[in-house]
């Protein structure tokens, strides 16, 4: 029985107009995310990950402009929503958990009323208001009822003593416990898809481990789709059920963890896993990837890896299609697909 789609991206194309050139921070991008489903978006800095997130949600500001594609979630295009439109389901059935907590969370605001902001924009526990008393009696039971859900989010993420910590500011936060209100945040509305941009980028390697746990709690308990965006491959293959390699704005790989992992397919996959610190009785020298990535003003024609690649042919100068070489595992490369040259 085929999976139902919480999200289908077609052929995405985002720019940015600069004095220098068109930057193509995504360049024709296709991906779907399941229903439930963890994906992993892997790749090097600056390969258009957190621009795929911005271009879900629309959070695109000039320069940036989404030129083509569409955006289906749960049957609908965002990208023909009206602004409105798209404010009533961004944070209440989509949000998003920012890469660097110290700098999302609002300094000058406690904790708990930032958590409790997103149930007064959607109106979550919104009651018709009365005039005079029974109009200001409505409006306290409202309160009381935000109150309640925010403190019980603060529990879901593992905040301690969230009846006293609602009331402290984010400098009062470590970054994990900064990390866990961002969280809430994303939970507040209790959304069918969360976009997680290097959550555990800032933290150390334990409390990576607690808000990945976290998310994955969340995953299994809601059935929430997560997309989570990283470099780093060995938590992606420890979190996610599927991986999706992205390289100068294209997925060039996608798969099942195990498939991807095992038996990377593309040339810069491959690079990927062998640039990871291995533990063996023999000394072994990381392998990293030759060269520089691409300027994304500047892009090769065809295959954007060619220039680094070792199995690079006059023929990667063309664009090479889609190839699925086993169940569910798609690679776009041209070691993979017959090539009739020009006679």
């Amino acid at each position: 029985m085929e999976q139902k789609l919480c999200l289908e991206i077609n052929h995405l194309s985002t720019l940015f107009k600069t004095r220098k050139g068109v930057v193509k921070a995504v360049n024709d991008l296709s991906l779907k995310v399941g229903r439930g489903e963890l994906l992993g978006l892997v790749g090097e800095s600056g390969c258009g990950k957190s621009v795929t997130l911005l271009s879900i949600l629309r959070l695109i500001a000039y320069p940036g402009e989404i030129t083509h594609g569409s955006l289906l979630f749960e049957g609908e295009d965002l990208l023909k929503k009206s602004p409105s439109g798209i404010r009533k389901i961004r944070g209440r059935k989509i949000s998003m958990v920012f890469q660097d907590p110290m700098t999302t969370l609002n300094p000058v605001f406690k904790v708990g009323e930032q958590i409790r902001e997103s149930l007064v924009i959607h109106r979550l526990f919104h009651s018709e208001k009365g005039s005079g008393f029974l109009g200001h009696l409505f409006d306290g039971q409202r309160k009381k009822k935000e109150y309640r859900r925010a403190i019980e989010l603060m529990e879901q993420v593992g905040i301690s003593s969230p009846e006293a910590r609602y009331f402290e500011f984010p400098h009062q936060f470590s970054g994990g416990m900064q990390q866990r209100g961002l969280i809430a945040i994303a939970l507040a509305c209790n959304p069918s898809l969360i976009l997680a941009d290097e959550p555990t980028t800032a933290l150390d390697v334990t409390i990576q481990a607690q808000i990945l746990e976290l998310l994955k709690k969340i995953n299994q308990e809601r059935n929430t789709s997560i997309v989570l965006v990283t470099h780093n491959l060995g938590v992606a293959s420890e979190f996610c059920h599927r991986i999706a390699v992205m390289y100068a704005g294209r997925i060039v790989e996608i798969g099942k963890v195990d498939d991807v992992i095992q038996n990377p397919l593309h040339p810069y996959t491959q690079g990927l896993l062998n640039s990871i610190p291995r533990i063996t009785k023999e000394p072994q020298k990381i392998e990293p990837i030759p060269g520089n990535v691409p300027d994304l003003i500047d892009l090769p024609e065809g295959c954007a890896f060619m220039p680094r690649c070792t199995w690079s042919k006059d023929h990667c100068h063309e664009v090479p299609e889609w190839k699925e070489m086993d169940e569910d595992h798609f690679v776009r490369c041209f070691l993979y697909q017959p090539f009739d040259s020009p006679a």
